[in-house]
């Protein structure tokens, strides 16, 4: 199904965008079919893409693969803005690292960014963690997490403050001034741009 629904848009694609040749059949170049194969990739197929343009890492687990934010259109747009090299940190709630008695992520950690469909946009590595109470967060930090640098830290605190109040919530607790950010910076290593 998967596949049919590919050919199908590359159809449409090429009607839309090429002129029929004389024979009548349609034309439908490299750059298009390229594009939507970026777009409907899954997490093992971008895998093995960075894996056969950097043999190094051929011995190494394929990474988790995960959206940011808890719904389509933020994980979407933050996966877009990770594409594009916008975004290069995110931020979690350290009390729900310990809650759900996960680690905490570690440097030189990659991970593999999709869509809220899963569908794989980018890889990312991190290459720093910070603890920092969320009063504490820098503009320069913000601009990284959101992805511009219009109004960054305010974007950041409100955005931020009613997320993780949302899940502190469901257990009665609320978000504080001096409550603990996880604050990874990361680098995207593929696509290459």
């Amino acid at each position: 199904m998967k596949n049919l629904s590919l050919i199908l848009f590359l159809v449409f694609l090429s009607c839309k965008t090429e002129k029929k040749t004389e024979s009548g059949s349609e034309n439908i170049t490299e750059k298009q079919i390229e594009t939507v194969i970026r777009i409907k990739k899954s997490p093992s197929e971008m895998w093995e893409d960075f894996i056969a343009s950097n043999p190094k890492f051929g011995n190494e687990e394929i990474p988790e693969s995960d959206f940011f934010h808890n719904n389509q259109k933020d994980a979407d747009r933050l996966a877009e803005l990770t594409l594009t090299g916008k975004k290069k940190a995110s931020s979690g709630l350290y009390s729900l690292y310990k809650k759900y008695n996960v680690d905490l992520p570690g440097i030189g950690t990659k991970q593999i960014v999709t869509d809220f469909e899963g569908n794989a946009k980018a890889i990312i590595e991190n290459t720093s963690i910070d603890t920092i109470p969320f009063y504490k967060v820098s503009k320069e930090y913000a601009e990284l997490d959101m992805g511009t640098d219009i109004e960054p830290l305010k974007k950041w605190r409100k955005a931020h403050w009613d997320f993780f109040e949302s899940f502190l919530k469901v257990s009665g607790e609320y978000p504080t001034e001096e409550m603990l950010i996880v604050c990874i910076r990361f680098e995207k290593i593929w696509p290459k741009p």
